[in-house]
This record gives C-alpha cells, sequence and structure tokens, in this order.
C-alpha cells in the first residue's frame, strides 16, 4: 500500500511539475517586439516599399500569425514567426536596395541613350538644312517635333532623377520614336531630293 501511495505522489508530483512549468511559460516578448521593429523599419523604407511590395506583405502575415499564435498561448510558434518576420523584414530592405540600383542603372542608360539620338539626329538636321543652302525653309515641321522630343528627355531626366523609372521608360520610347521618325523623314526626303537632280 505505501509503494503504490509513492507511486501516486510521485506521478502527482510530475504533473504538478509539468503543470507549473506550462503555468509560467511567457510570451516571447522581446522577438514579438523585435520583429514588430523590423517589419517598421522595412515598411519605412522607400525602396523596399516600392520594389519590394511582395515581400512586406509576407512579413506582415508572418507577423499577423505571430500575434494570433501569441494569443492561443503557443509561444513557441509565436517565436518561430517572429523569426520569419524578421527575415522577410530584412529580405525587403535588400531586396528594394538592389532594385533600386539597378533601376538607377537602367535609368541612367536610358538617359545616355536618348541624348546619343538626339545628337545623331540634330547632326542629321542640321546635315539636311546644309545640304539646302542654308535656308531653313521647309523644316519647321521637323525643328517643331525635335524641339517636343528634345523637351521630352528633359522629362525622361527628371523622372529618372525621381525614381520614376516606369514613366521615364515611357516617355523615353516616346522620344527614341520621335528621333527616328525625324530622321527617317530626313532620309526620305534626301531620296527624293537626289532623284529630282
Amino acid at each position: 500500500m505505501k509503494r503504490k501511495c509513492s507511486a501516486v505522489l510521485l506521478v502527482i508530483s510530475l504533473l504538478a511539475v509539468i503543470f507549473q512549468l506550462g503555468g509560467c511559460a511567457k510570451p516571447p516578448a522581446a522577438e514579438m517586439e523585435a520583429a514588430q521593429t523590423a517589419l517598421t523599419e522595412a515598411e519605412n523604407d522607400p525602396n523596399a516599399a516600392l520594389y519590394a511590395e511582395s515581400t512586406l506583405a509576407r512579413a506582415r502575415d508572418a507577423l499577423a500569425r505571430m500575434k494570433a499564435a501569441a494569443e492561443t498561448k503557443r509561444y513557441d510558434s509565436a517565436k518561430a514567426y517572429a523569426a520569419e518576420v524578421v527575415a522577410a523584414s530584412e529580405k525587403a530592405i535588400n531586396d528594394g536596395n538592389i532594385a533600386a540600383a539597378r533601376a538607377r542603372q537602367e535609368g541612367a542608360d536610358l538617359v545616355s541613350n536618348l541624348k546619343q539620338s538626339m545628337e545623331e539626329t540634330q547632326s542629321a538636321l542640321d546635315s539636311a538644312k546644309q545640304k539646302n543652302g542654308g535656308d531653313a525653309a521647309g523644316f519647321e515641321s521637323l525643328d517643331k517635333d525635335f524641339d517636343t522630343a528634345r523637351q521630352t528627355v528633359g522629362q525622361v531626366e527628371g523622372a529618372v532623377a525621381g525614381s520614376r523609372l516606369q514613366e521615364a521608360q515611357e516617355k523615353g520610347r516616346n522620344a527614341r520614336a520621335a528621333f527616328s521618325s525625324i530622321r527617317t523623314r530626313l532620309a526620305d526626303e534626301a531620296r527624293v531630293s537626289s532623284r529630282k537632280k
């Protein structure tokens, strides 16, 4: 009988210790706070907000799951989700910085190519006027189109400086097409005039 009582007391003692340990478990407050801070930092990073929205969405989702796990006292899960929030937030900032650098380079290349196209068109226009004996008559339409395209290049530069790459690319296509059209018209007119001679 004594042996049975001792065994029962031992089991009861073990259960009491297990319940006591479970009752003492605390939410991973430091990890959860670090997760919230990391996400806030990523959301306030302009490059992450502009270029890494899907990664930010994953971080927000992990934060919501972290909070839900903490509320239901699944603290190990909450801690794991907190780590996921931090990792996704850091990735969003890193991806945003990489994408921003790539966009700056693409913007610089776009402006450089447009300026080269503008110079080639200006040279072709000047050459055509010179062949016309310096008389600018008949070139009003081409000059007007060239000025419009040149202004568009200025707008492209402004869009690139403002990190509005999509706008810059759209305006860049328009300017490139305008310069190409001017050169084509000049070439067509040169062919027509050479046949007349």
